[in-house]
């Protein structure tokens, strides 16, 4: 039984590490190309379900997402506090956060979805939260995180 159990472990971790270390796809690069020609220090990931990519444009670190067939799915670019729009700061520090320690900002572009902003905040090193913000500065979702 302990040997079945370690065979069928060795192989899903076979099989995972496998599908984590296929090549990206011809189709997912050129749609990268041609969305972001200018990108630098572009490292791609894996994720199963689509392919990510992290690199460097005008100064700031984008993380894109596209799917298997090349088609782009969103984007998130990584924003200081004082970069994001008036409307989204004032709409922040209006919240019951605003006394609440930011640990980090982006902008979120989602194919058929309207762009918003994810502001990180924590109370302690235990409650920490996800907040999103419209371009109106309104507080649109909020969610725990680890």
């Amino acid at each position: 039984m302990k040997r079945t159990f370690f065979l069928l472990f060795f192989l899903a971790v076979g099989f995972i590490a496998g599908a984590q270390i296929r090549k990206i796809p011809a189709n997912v690069t050129d749609a990268f190309s041609t969305i972001y020609p200018h990108a630098s220090h572009v490292e791609w990931k894996d994720k199963l379900e689509y392919f990510q990519a992290k690199f460097q444009l005008n100064g700031c670190t984008i993380t894109a997402a596209f799917s298997s067939k090349g088609e782009w799915e969103g984007s998130e670019r990584e924003l200081s506090f004082e970069q994001l729009p008036d409307e989204v700061q004032n709409g922040f520090l209006k919240s019951k956060y605003a006394e609440r320690h930011k640990t980090d900002a982006f902008e979120i572009q989602q194919l058929g979805k309207p762009l918003q902003y994810r502001i990180s905040v924590e109370k302690s090193s235990i409650q920490k939260k996800l907040l999103y913000f419209d371009v109106n500065g309104k507080l649109v979702k909020e969610s725990m995180t680890l």
